[in-house]
C-alpha cells in the first residue's frame, strides 16, 4: 500500500469512528482504538506491520509530554515533588508488587513476574491525560495528583527498560558510555535554558509563521532524538524541554504550533495500539478479559487508597483512580525489549499486550458508568472544582506603553492578567520588570485559548494598529461574546467601527490627554481653573454627541464625518458665544 493510500485509510478510519464514539459519549480515544482494531490484522488486515506504525506514532506521546512540560513551571514542579515521590512512587511499587506476586502464584519465574509487574503497573500517559483533559479536571488539585503519578511512571520507564535488558542478558555494546549520556542530558538542559529562547526570538523577528511552526517541531524532535541517542526516553527529553520553556515568553505560541501535530499523532498512536491487539487470543485464552478486569480493579484500589490518604480536602478520588487504572503504552516497549532478549515468551507478551489494550478500551466506559451512578445519587462531584492554576481575569492584547499603564495598575491591585504582544524584543525588555507577558498574535484563536481567554472577564485591546485591534475584537466577540472589551482607538472612524461589532467601550488614544492639555492652555491663557474645566467638559460632551450622530447615520465615510464635524464646530462656537454673553 502506498504512503498516500495509507494516509487515506488512517484518516478515513478516524473520521468515521471518532464522531460515532463521541456521539455516544464514549470518547475520542476509544474511537481511535476501535478504528485501529478494524483496519488492523484482526479484522480487515489492511496493514501487515502495525508495530512499525506504533513506533512512528510514539511521536504523539512525545509531543503530549512536551505540552505537559510547558504547563509546569520549574517552581511548580518543585512544589509537586512530594506528590511525585510519595503518591507516584507508592503507586508504582505497590502495583508492581501485587501484579508481580500474582504472576508468581500462576507459576511464572520471578524474572518474568517482575517484568510483567513493572510493565502493567504503568498507566497510559496519553490516555489518562487525554481523559482528564476531556473531563476538565487536569488543572484541579485532584488532576495534579493524577499527573504526579503519571510523571513518576514516565521517569521510571528508563530504569525499568535497563533492568529488563540486564535480566534478559542483552548486550549493551551499542549503548554509549555513561559519560556520553550525562553530557547529552546536560546539553539538553543548557540548550533549553540559554539557547532556545534566543533562537525563537530570532525566528519571530525574521521568519514567517511557517518558520515558527518549523522551529517548534525542531525543538521537540531534536530533543527527543538526542535523548534517544543517549538511550534515554524521548518523551522524558521532550518533557524536560517543555519544563525549561514553561517560563518562556513563547510558551503559548509553542503550544499552539505543536497542538495540531500532537492531536493527529496521538490519534494515530491509539489506532496503532488497536492494530496491535490480536483478537484471536480472546478465543484461545478465556482468562484474558478477567485478567484485564483484575488489572483495572487492582490499580483502581491502590491509587484510590493512596490519593485518598493524601487528600486533605476530603473529596473522593475514585474517579481519578479509574482514569489511571489501565495499562500503558510503555508496557509495549518493555514487552518488546524482554521478548527480543529472550526473557519473555512471545505468547505471554501477546497476551499481556491484549490485556493492556482491553484495559484501555474499558476505562472510558467505566468512568462514564461511575459518573452516571454519581448523578443518579445526586451526589456532589468527587473532585475539586477549584483549579490549581491561576487563570487570568484580564487579558491585555498589545503591551506597549499604552497597555503597560493598565497592566501596572492591575498588578498594583493584585489582579491577575496575561498580556500578549507580537514584538519579541519588546516583551523581553518588559519581562525584566516582572510583568507576565507572552509572544503571539492575539488574532489567533488557539493562542487566545492557550492564554486562558475562556477564564477572562475583561479584555483590553491596546494594539498599536486600529486594523489589528478590530481583528482581535471580531475574534473575541465571535467566540467569547460574554467577555467585556475595552478597545484603544486612534481615530473617530475606528470608534464607530468598534461599535459596529459590539464594542462600545473604546478609548480614543489621545483624546483625554488632549483635553487635559487644552485645559492647561486655557488656564495659562488667563481663564480660572473652573472656567477652563467647564469649557473642556462642554467640548467633550458635544464631541461625544457628534460621534453618536455619525454612528446613527449608519454611514460614516470620511466626508460624512467631516461634514458632521463642521456642523458641530458651528454649534459649539454658538454655545461659547452664548456663555460669553452671560
Amino acid at each position: 500500500m502506498s504512503s498516500l493510500a495509507t494516509g487515506v485509510v488512517f484518516l478515513s478510519a478516524a473520521v468515521i469512528a471518532v464522531p460515532i464514539f463521541s456521539r455516544f459519549k464514549l470518547g475520542a480515544i476509544l474511537g481511535y482504538l476501535a478504528a485501529g482494531v478494524i483496519v488492523g490484522p484482526s479484522v480487515l488486515a489492511l496493514f501487515d506491520d502495525p508495530e512499525q506504525v506504533l513506533h512512528f506514532a510514539e511521536l504523539g506521546v512525545v509531543f503530549l509530554l512536551f505540552i505537559i512540560g510547558l504547563e509546569l513551571e520549574p517552581e511548580k514542579l518543585m512544589r509537586m515533588r512530594n506528590k511525585i515521590v510519595f503518591i507516584g512512587g507508592g503507586q508504582l511499587l505497590l502495583c508492581a508488587a501485587v501484579i508481580g506476586g500474582t504472576a508468581l502464584l500462576f507459576g511464572l519465574s520471578w524474572q518474568i513476574a517482575l517484568v510483567i509487574g513493572l510493565a502493567l503497573a504503568l498507566s497510559s500517559t496519553a490516555f489518562a491525560v487525554g481523559l482528564m483533559d476531556e473531563k476538565q479536571i487536569l488543572k484541579t488539585p485532584m488532576g495534579q495528583k493524577g499527573l504526579s503519578i503519571l510523571l513518576m511512571q514516565d521517569m521510571a520507564v528508563i530504569p525499568i527498560v535497563l533492568l529488563v535488558s540486564y535480566l534478559s542478558g542483552a548486550s549493551a555494546a551499542d549503548a554509549p558510555a555513561w559519560w556520553v549520556s550525562v553530557a547529552i542530558i546536560i546539553g539538553v538542559l543548557v540548550s533549553g535554558r540559554y539557547l532556545i529562547n534566543p533562537l525563537l526570538r530570532l525566528m519571530s523577528q525574521y521568519g514567517s509563521s511557517e518558520v515558527m511552526t518549523a522551529s517548534a517541531l525542531l525543538i521537540v524532535c531534536a530533543t527527543a532524538w538526542v535523548m534517544q541517542v543517549a538511550h534515554l526516553s524521548m518523551g522524558l527529553g521532550a518533557f524536560l524541554a517543555g519544563v525549561l520553556l514553561a517560563n518562556s515568553t513563547f510558551r503559548h505560541q509553542l503550544e499552539v504550533e505543536i497542538a495540531p501535530f500532537k492531536g493527529l499523532l496521538l490519534g494515530l498512536f491509539f489506532m496503532a495500539v488497536g492494530m496491535n491487539i490480536e483478537l484471536s487470543l480472546l478465543w484461545q485464552n478465556a482468562m484474558i478479559v478477567p485478567m484485564a478486569i483484575a488489572l483495572i480493579v487492582t490499580k483502581t484500589l491502590i491509587i484510590y487508597l493512596l490519593v485518598r490518604f493524601n487528600n486533605r480536602q476530603g473529596t473522593h478520588p475514585l474517579r481519578l483512580a479509574l482514569m489511571l487504572s489501565q495499562g500503558g503504552e510503555f508496557a509495549f516497549v518493555i514487552f518488546n525489549v524482554a521478548t527480543q532478549g529472550g526473557l519473555l515468551p512471545s505468547k505471554i507478551a501477546d497476551e499481556a499486550t491484549l490485556v493492556v489494550g482491553i484495559s484501555m478500551a474499558l476505562t472510558s466506559p467505566l468512568v462514564m458508568a461511575y459518573e452516571y451512578l454519581q448523578r443518579q445519587k445526586s451526589a456532589q462531584p468527587e473532585y475539586d472544582q477549584q483549579t490549581d492554576v491561576v487563570e487570568p481575569e484580564v487579558i491585555i492584547a498589545g503591551f506597549g506603553r499604552f497597555g503597560q499603564i493598565a497592566g501596572r495598575i492591575l498588578s498594583a491591585n493584585n489582579i491577575p492578567f496575561t498580556a500578549l504582544d507580537n514584538n519579541a524584543q519588546h516583551i523581553e525588555f518588559i519581562k525584566k520588570f516582572g510583568n507576565k507577558v507572552f509572544f503571539g498574535d492575539a488574532t489567533n484563536l488557539k493562542l487566545l485559548q492557550a492564554a486562558g481567554v475562556k477564564h477572562a472577564r475583561v479584555m483590553f485591546i491596546a494594539a498599536d494598529s486600529d486594523k489589528h485591534g478590530l481583528q482581535i475584537a471580531k475574534v473575541v466577540k465571535e467566540h467569547y461574546p460574554h467577555i467585556k472589551i475595552i478597545a484603544r482607538a486612534k481615530s473617530r472612524i475606528s470608534v464607530l467601527q468598534f461599535r459596529d461589532i459590539g464594542v462600545y467601550s473604546s478609548v480614543r488614544e489621545m483624546f483625554d490627554s488632549s483635553l487635559h492639555a487644552a485645559k492647561l492652555v486655557l488656564q495659562e491663557y488667563g481663564f480660572d481653573e473652573a472656567r477652563a474645566e467647564y469649557m473642556v467638559q462642554v467640548f467633550k460632551m458635544h464631541d461625544e454627541e457628534l460621534l453618536d450622530k455619525s454612528y446613527h447615520k449608519q454611514h460614516y465615510d470620511l466626508q460624512e464625518v467631516i461634514k458632521v464635524a463642521n456642523q458641530g464646530r458651528a454649534e459649539l462656537e454658538t454655545l461659547f458665544k452664548q456663555d460669553h454673553q452671560q
